[in-house]
């Protein structure tokens, strides 16, 4: 059994065959399946009544993906960096602060109060996010 999928592509140009590894595949298929459930609401109403969460922000490409994210108070975010540049995720009203994260290195907060908390990154200042933490229903 091979671990690699061959993704054939046909241009202009002619036909092409692109391998992505098992570990590719699954990260890939994460994040489409993560978007489009937060696309379509479907996580964020689950997360009403619950305190112990935890949600995965990507960071690929100088982009913190999703940029914004809503989340119940109690909520645990965890940031991987997926670059091969390190980053940071710098809260700008210092509520929290990473170290530099090497590539796969990860940050974890928990944001156990509610308000909006806008981030960046330290070492790219143009890398920016939000988490809009909101009270726990009650």
């Amino acid at each position: 059994m091979t671990n690699l999928l061959t993704i054939k592509t046909t241009s202009r140009v002619g036909t092409e065959r692109h391998h992505l590894s098992r570990r590719a595949m699954v990260r890939a298929l994460q994040i489409v399946l993560a978007t489009g459930f937060f696309m379509s609401g479907v996580i964020a109403p689950s997360l009403a009544g619950a305190t112990d969460n935890t949600i995965t922000v990507e960071i690929s490409n100088f982009v913190y993906s999703p940029e914004v994210i809503t989340v119940t108070a109690g909520t645990t975010v965890i940031w991987v960096n997926n670059d091969d540049t390190p980053h940071t995720v710098t809260a700008t009203e210092e509520a929290f602060r990473s170290p530099p994260l090497d590539t796969e290195d990860t940050f974890k907060f928990t944001f156990t109060t509610p308000g909006e908390y806008a981030y960046f990154c330290a070492l790219h200042p143009h890398m920016t996010g939000e988490v809009i933490a909101r009270p726990i229903a009650g």
